[in-house]
């Protein structure tokens, strides 16, 4: 049995040794996200690679992201993603520009307001969940992973063995699914946080109302724990203090 285990982690360092992470050659793929008008740029985009990695369209719809070699990337908006692209086949890596199929440009350019209710808010949350199971539900093998019982005695797992040597793609998927927690909880905030009942309890409006949502923008744990009524509370009072700074 222990010479099985010891010609197993022979063949799984083998491996670590002829396919190295770091021999694949390293790009970054650059460019802009658009409607499907492509007259509009779309912010908050996000950008993923079969490697782990993330990244997310800026204010005016540009991206970039590491990618390797043997990489596919793809584009996912609101929950509904785009079909996977080879990075190989990319032609041009520094401006490889995308256009979404979305229907959100309104007469004169301006986007509509939107009005986030708690069952839309759940249901995004659980598609998203849904999209990335694989990276909330990833877990470092361990001793106890790798080893399986059956009617023919206790043995090694080989696959989960050779995860045990993918450092580099572990380390990758963990910071994903960091990345991930994060967003989730910064779309919690904004939630909670809403430029409607902002300007409804505090009565600002246009750019007074966009420097008030940055500077008193609640902590996550504030949102969690935080009754209906202390909320609005909070947002009244930080209302009265910023009108006063104003000198209103």
């Amino acid at each position: 049995m222990k010479n099985r285990i010891f010609h197993i982690f022979l063949i799984a360092g083998g491996c670590t040794l002829f396919f190295p992470a770091s021999s694949l050659a390293q790009y970054k793929v650059k460019g802009t996200v658009f409607d499907s008008s492509r007259n509009h740029t779309v912010e908050s985009v996000t950008v993923l690679s079969s490697s782990g990695k993330l990244s997310i369209s800026d204010t005016l719809g540009r991206y970039s992201i590491e990618v390797s070699e043997i990489d596919t990337i793809w584009f996912s908006f609101l929950g509904r993603p785009t079909p996977k692209y080879p990075v190989l086949k990319i032609a041009d890596i520094s401006q490889f520009d995308i256009a979404l199929n979305l229907n959100m440009i309104t007469k004169g350019n301006i986007l509509p307001e939107v009005k986030i209710r708690t069952r839309i808010y759940k249901q995004d949350s659980l598609q998203n969940r849904n999209d990335y199971k694989k990276v909330f539900d990833f877990r470092r093998p361990d001793l106890a992973s790798m080893t399986s019982v059956n009617s023919t005695g206790a043995g090694i797992d080989i696959q989960e063995l050779i995860r045990v040597f993918q450092f580099r793609k572990n380390k990758s998927m963990e910071r994903f699914r960091e990345r991930l927690l994060e967003q989730e909880k910064e779309k919690f905030v904004d939630h909670r946080f809403n430029k409607p009942l902002v300007r409804r309890l505090t009565g600002l409006d246009s750019a007074a109302l966009e420097q008030f949502m940055v500077t008193y923008r609640p902590a996550y744990e504030f949102c969690l724990f935080t009754t209906e009524y202390d909320f609005q509370l909070y947002i009244k009072n930080a209302g009265i203090a910023f009108n006063s700074k104003r000198g209103f």
